[in-house]
Formats: structure tokens, C-alpha cells, sequence
């Protein structure tokens, strides 16, 4: 099969990206609109980008049926500030319930009943419940495209890290008590339990 994203629908291409991008960590994104209103987002599209500064990258895509922009985007514009939580499998049902499109003035963590608990140096909440957070300030924004299902990139500095004392030991993550979760394509998450190394050559374990 060929694909010409060039003639096919956008949301089939779309389809084929998130199956064949997998599996794909989660950002959980806390923002504060400038109103002072909180929104909690999750979003598949996401990475490391540098660790010297340490800068994450994350892509809020625009709604297919509109083209409209998400609430994060806009907040995160707005006031150049947000937070990064780590989402475990205990509380992948109520990160699902953030995944819904709400109007800016709702609340997601007042919805999900996840638990806000304030930043060190940014102002949008930290998710208690998470057991990695990474507060951030907005380096830059890319927008790569106003269609529908197009997407922006957004790219932000680690200012701070908050991590559970029971899962890290010499800044190495134990991923048996973080126990975290990749997308896949539609409804499909995937656990990260199945594992296996591989050094690279020329290369030692660190």
C-alpha cells in the first residue's frame, strides 16, 4: 500500500501516523488560562529534545471537526508557563476522563478529581497523583499548521523536577514502580512491562 497524504483524507493519514508511532509517551499537561481557570490535557505527540538545558517538546493538534485550537495551546501562549506530569497506570482512567474537548472554562481537575498541589516556580498546578512532574517555561511555540488535525510544536525548558523519592535511585528511574504507559493507535494503550536491552556498540551501561 502507497499513501499520498497529498490526496488522501487527512484523518486517515492520521490514523496511519498514531499506529505506526508506537508506542508513544503521554505528556499530561496543567496550564492556567490567564483568567486563572485550570485545564488538564493529555497529549500522545511528545519527546525529550534536549537535557542541556533540559527541554521537552509536546504537539497540541487542532480539532478535526473545526480546526479549532486546544485550550492548552492558548494558555500556554497566553502565559508562557506549564507543567508536565508523568501519567501511571493507576490513574489512566481519570487522565482518559481530561482527554474529552470542554469549554476553557471547565476545570479538568475539579472533573477528573485529580489532586492540584502548587508548583515551585511556575504557576500552573502540579498533578499530586503523577510521580514524575516537570515544571516548564515556554521557549518557543511552532505552528506548522492552521488545518484541521494540523498541529503546533510546543517547546519548553525544565525549570524544575519533582520525582517520588520510591522511584529513583542515582537519577535512575525504576519503571516497575513508575509503571507508565504508551498510546497506540485508536483506543489502544500499551504497558511497558515486556522489556529488553540492547548496549549500543562501542558503548558501556551506564
Amino acid at each position: 500500500m502507497v499513501v499520498d497524504p497529498a490526496t488522501a483524507e487527512p484523518l486517515n493519514v492520521y490514523k496511519l501516523m498514531i499506529g505506526a508511532i508506537v508506542p508513544r509517551p503521554i505528556a499530561f499537561v496543567s496550564t492556567l488560562s490567564a483568567d486563572g481557570v485550570r485545564n488538564l490535557a493529555p497529549f500522545s505527540f511528545f519527546t525529550g529534545v534536549s537535557a542541556n538545558p533540559p527541554v521537552i517538546a509536546f504537539s497540541p493538534m487542532r480539532r478535526a471537526a473545526d480546526g479549532g485550537r486546544k485550550d492548552t495551546l492558548n494558555n500556554i501562549e497566553a502565559t508562557r508557563e506549564f507543567v508536565v506530569n508523568v501519567v501511571s497506570e493507576e490513574f489512566a482512567q481519570k487522565m482518559n476522563m481530561c482527554s474529552e474537548e470542554f469549554s476553557p472554562e471547565v476545570d479538568e481537575f475539579q472533573l477528573s478529581g485529580l489532586t492540584p498541589v502548587a508548583s515551585d516556580l511556575v504557576k500552573p498546578a502540579r498533578v499530586a497523583e503523577s510521580h514524575i512532574n516537570m515544571e516548564c517555561r515556554l521557549v518557543q511555540v511552532v505552528h506548522v499548521s492552521p488545518k484541521p488535525l494540523g498541529g503546533s510544536i510546543v517547546l519548553g525548558e525544565v525549570l524544575r523536577f519533582h520525582v517520588d523519592d520510591a522511584l529513583i535511585e542515582n537519577f535512575r528511574i525504576d519503571p516497575d514502580k513508575l509503571r507508565p504507559f504508551g498510546r497506540m493507535g485508536g483506543n489502544t494503550y500499551a504497558r511497558t512491562t515486556d522489556r529488553f536491552d540492547l548496549i549500543r556498540p562501542g558503548k558501556t551501561q551506564r
